[in-house]
């Protein structure tokens, strides 16, 4: 074999140095130090002698891939030692085989790393669906937050995680998952009013009894639901996530002498939620019948009031059965109907006030049931005496019964939904036209009508 030996190979002014010709190897018996450029040509490699190792550029030098052109090798290391402890702190740019046979694993990431950094986890033997996977972001963000810490449970995953920078951090770019590991949760509070039952009709000079409110469920600070319940527990909203709230219409009075129509629900629905319904009011009685069972019941004729539901309003109040004598009133969610009497209708149950739209207000009263003399009273919150016809809009509260022998008895209320978030939480995203008003640091909700949130 030939040999050449010279102090320098350098190439002609202004072009590039190529060693050895296309489909060449060029091997390369040690290190190149202070050159401009190496350079295979076409279809050539470059190669070290066995055993050495090629150095391109000196310590604080930068090495440059020109455009177009490929580093090939270097990517994930691979660890050879199998994870199998309950704790590991990962490294960028490694491959690890996670072992949980024994136990769950919970992995802490790089404090600082880089953009484009990139960490792979192996499920070794298939047991993440006995004992998890956690990843622990260490400070960072994963899929844009810092917690919750991400959970991998399916058996035989796969995680490969690149750094992308300091706003949405890590993230998969596969993971054999199509769940959202760090699903964002946040607290809010609400108020479910369903509609208002109708009042019933009058028959010759007869009254009709008085239309139940609708359920009334409330969780905001602490204040009372219907029929005498505790407040209940806010839920938990995930970010994302579309929530359908169903404004429940209220009831449509009785004619031609009949009972009223009762009122229909309201509710709060979504995806990981356990749906908050609130019955509608229970109609109130033409003469003859019982009022219905609702959120709250509707007053009696000649009859029994109806009965209200648990944690959500009371029952309506009886008709005397006679002629000319009292009709039951309305139930509400703070109080029962009152029973007719002899000479008047029964009163409409109390409503409940709520501060959960910034300051006080009654709602979901029970109506007055009539008589051929003396008018049943209105519960507070928006129902009406005897004979006064509709039920206040949106506030969920039963419709007048009719009083003496005429018609002017009412439609119950329309219902409301309130959801009072966070303000810092609040996305901005609804459907249903809801107002939205603020109130200290908390955003309010409102709707008149049905729509959605989206979290």
């Amino acid at each position: 074999m030939s040999k050449i030996e010279v102090d320098a190979i350098e190439p002609q002014s202004g072009t590039n140095l190529n060693v050895g010709a296309s489909g060449d190897t060029v091997t390369v018996p040690g290190n190149i130090v202070k050159s401009n450029a190496v350079q295979a040509s076409d279809g050539g490699n470059i190669i070290s002698q066995s055993g050495t190792t090629i150095t391109l550029g000196a310590s604080g030098d930068t090495v440059q891939i020109a455009t177009g052109g490929t580093l090939i090798g270097g990517g994930i290391s691979w660890q050879s030692t199998i994870v199998t402890g309950a704790t590991h702190t990962a490294s960028a740019n490694e491959g690890y085989w996670i072992d949980t046979t024994s136990n769950a694993c919970t992995v802490t990431l790089p404090a600082s790393p880089s953009v484009g950094d990139q960490i792979i986890f192996t499920d070794f033997k298939r047991t993440f669906g006995t004992n998890a996977l956690t990843i622990n972001p260490n400070g960072n963000n994963f899929q844009g937050a810092t917690t919750p810490q991400p959970e991998y449970n399916t058996s035989g995953q796969s995680i490969d995680i690149v750094y992308s920078g300091s706003t949405q951090g890590w993230i998969p770019n596969s993971d054999d998952d199509v769940t959202y590991e760090t699903p964002q949760v946040y607290t809010a509070d609400f108020l479910v009013i369903a509609g208002g039952g109708g009042g019933g009709d009058y028959q010759v000079a007869y009254g009709g009894g008085g239309g139940g409110a609708g359920g009334y469920r409330a969780s905001f600070n602490n204040e009372t639901s219907g029929g005498g319940a505790s407040s209940e527990s806010s839920i938990s909203l995930n970010k994302s996530t579309v929530y359908t709230i169903t404004v429940g219409g209220g009831g449509a009075k009785g004619t031609s002498s009949g009972n009223g129509v009762s009122g229909q629900a309201s509710s709060i629905e979504g995806t990981g939620l356990t749906t908050i319904t609130s019955a509608g009011g229970g109609y109130g009685a033409s003469p003859n019948g019982p009022g219905a069972a609702g959120g709250s019941g509707g007053g009696g004729a000649f009859n029994s009031g109806g009965a209200g539901t648990s944690g959500q309003g009371y029952a309506g109040g009886a008709g005397v059965a006679a002629a000319n004598d009292g009709k039951g009133g309305g139930g509400g969610a703070s109080a029962v109907g009152t029973d007719g009497t002899g000479s008047t209708g029964g009163n409409g149950g109390a409503g409940q006030a709520s501060t959960i739209t910034g300051s006080s207000v009654t709602r979901a009263g029970g109506s007055g049931g009539g008589s051929g003399a003396g008018a049943g009273s209105a519960g507070s919150g928006g129902g009406k005496a005897a004979g006064g016809g509709n039920a206040d809009v949106n506030t969920g509260s039963g419709g007048a019964g009719a009083q003496g022998g005429s018609s002017n008895n009412g439609n119950g209320g329309s219902g409301l939904v309130v959801l009072r978030v966070p303000t810092a939480n609040y996305s901005g995203t609804t459907s249903g036209s809801p107002t939205v008003t603020t109130s200290g640091s908390d955003t309010i909700i409102s709707f008149t009508g049905t729509g959605s949130y989206t979290a």
